[in-house]
């Protein structure tokens, strides 16, 4: 016969978490609990509550991936623990990001030798990509008007006044005027001779952007290079560009390859691009390149020991994740330059979330198209 017996306060986690005590009465919502709950009732009540959330995989407006492959899924979930900046304990994550880093810019034409490595870092998202690329941007103008002994306590940054808020940060955050060049009827992207003529000797880099918020425009580099190109001859100013490439710069190398934008135009210095947009990567992963090693100002990086040997480390934040570092590999690998893998990759998925998505594939091919013409 079945033999019962009667519960203790030791076996409460098997009990019914809505039938148990633990649910009976709210909980604190502002306050820590005065007294401990089983993880099972923990669990319930939070995963209740999260339901309330929408769905992201139906979420089309969420600018960040959200569906990745099963293989992706348990290789972030083995890894969920590690810590990226502790570099001697997890060497292989610091050799997969520089893979990374290595492989993206190969793939916007940076100059490199056979043996030569990239110049780049993995962020937290463009966000802190472009307050890096900023921060070099500033610090490479500040030594060059030092060195001419003019004065450098007004540095400017030329953007369009499309501009993701994360310009604004930046030069709110770090005391940079912000010069926006209007938007006009009919044009809603930065306008390459009004960006070109607001330059001064005080201007640190024009940012162009590579698939604008607002409608998933490319603005027009090349035009923009070919402008700074007569204007720094003539002044002798050598004001740089930095490409906001972060919706983009994974549509154009594989729809657009043959639009010159990234670093085959001499006076772009850096890109930065978002894995967990069209990289296919969860949130957040971002990426920011430098075309040299001699436009990332050495002194920006600070080097380390105290988890081990020297590291190298240049980021606004120190401990972090690796796991979407390891979930970009795999796109990247599977993908490949010349498009989808035998099971149709990178190139595929880029095209079908990009029709999905409804901007950039219909508003990319030409750079600076009028929205109306694009109907």
């Amino acid at each position: 016969m079945v033999l019962s017996r009667a519960a203790s306060d030791t076996d409460v986690s098997v009990h019914s978490t809505f039938a148990s005590r633990y649910v009976r009465s709210s909980l604190p919502r502002y306050r820590m609990p005065e007294n401990s709950i089983p993880k099972e009732a923990a669990y319930q009540i939070i995963n209740d509550e999260l339901m309330l959330d929408g769905n992201p995989r139906l979420n089309l407006a969420s600018f960040v991936t959200t569906w990745m492959e099963p293989e992706c899924d348990k290789l972030i979930m083995a890894s969920i623990n590690k810590n990226y900046v502790d570099m001697d304990e997890y060497p292989v994550t610091t050799e997969f990001q520089n893979r990374c880093v290595n492989m993206i810019a190969h793939l916007f034409h940076a100059p490199l030798g056979e043996s030569e490595t990239a110049v780049g870092v993995g962020t937290v998202g463009s966000s802190e990509a472009i307050m890096l690329a900023g921060l070099a941007f500033k610090r490479r103008w500040q030594n060059k008007r030092k060195a001419e002994g003019k004065p450098f306590d007004k540095p400017n940054i030329i953007t369009g006044a499309n501009v993701q808020v994360c310009w604004e940060k930046f030069a709110r955050y770090f005391e940079v005027e912000l010069k926006e060049v209007k938007l006009r009827e009919g044009y809603y992207v930065m306008d390459p001779e009004q960006a070109v003529e607001m330059v001064d000797e005080n201007t640190i880099c024009v940012a162009a952007i590579l698939g604008s918020t607002l409608n998933g425009e490319f603005e027009d580099v090349k035009r923009i290079n070919d402008l700074l190109e007569e204007k720094n001859k003539q002044t002798g100013w050598e004001t740089p560009i930095h490409v906001d490439a972060a919706s983009g710069g994974f549509i154009a190398p594989f729809l657009y390859p043959e639009l010159e934008w990234d670093f085959r135009l001499p006076w772009v210095k850096s890109i930065n691009v978002s894995g967990h947009k069209y990289g296919l990567v969860y949130p957040g992963i971002g990426w920011c390149v430098w075309r040299t090693k001699e436009d990332l100002p050495d002194e920006l990086i600070f080097h380390i020991n105290y988890l081990g040997s020297d590291q190298p480390t240049f980021t606004l934040n120190f401990s972090k994740g690796v796991q979407e570092h390891h979930g970009e590999l795999p796109g990247e690998r599977h993908g490949g330059e010349g498009g989808p893998g035998e099971d149709g990759a990178l190139q595929h998925r880029v095209q079908g979330r990009g029709r999905a998505a409804g901007g950039l594939l219909a508003q990319g091919p030409q750079p600076a198209r009028r929205v109306r013409d694009l109907r």
